[in-house]
């Protein structure tokens, strides 16, 4: 195991930023017309967040999944990182940004750590 889920936490925190300057900078009006086009499919702001979150998480599966030569890591690491933002959003936590970002590093260093150790053997 090593040090392998501190290296994923960081990819996973970088692959996030590059999202978000991406898309909310570079791509905006492109995210701003899909957006709306997703929120006339869907018929409501929360699916349209929802929907959001997922392409998302998407994006980090494709990023971390390059990065790291395992679809399986990508998977993991799209999956609780989605965990992450539905659960945090719907319980109503207002964070700066640092701290969100701490609060992302943590619970997913930690998911990462309980994964990798479940095949080390005790000795």
């Amino acid at each position: 195991m090593e040090i392998l889920w501190f290296y994923i936490a960081v990819a996973l925190a970088i692959s996030d930023e590059l999202h978000t300057k991406l898309f909310w900078s570079l791509f905006f009006d492109f995210y701003i017309l899909l957006a709306g086009l997703i929120q006339r499919i869907v018929g409501s702001n929360i699916r349209m967040w929802i929907v959001h979150e997922a392409l998302e998480s998407i994006f980090n599966f494709v990023v971390i999944s390059i990065l790291f030569l395992s679809p399986q890591i990508g998977f993991l690491a799209a999956g609780i990182h989605l965990f992450v933002d539905l659960f945090h959003e719907a319980v109503g936590m207002e964070l700066p940004p640092l701290e969100h970002r701490a609060l992302h590093f943590v619970i997913e260093s930690c998911f990462f750590i309980l994964v990798f150790s479940i095949n080390t053997p005790i000795t």
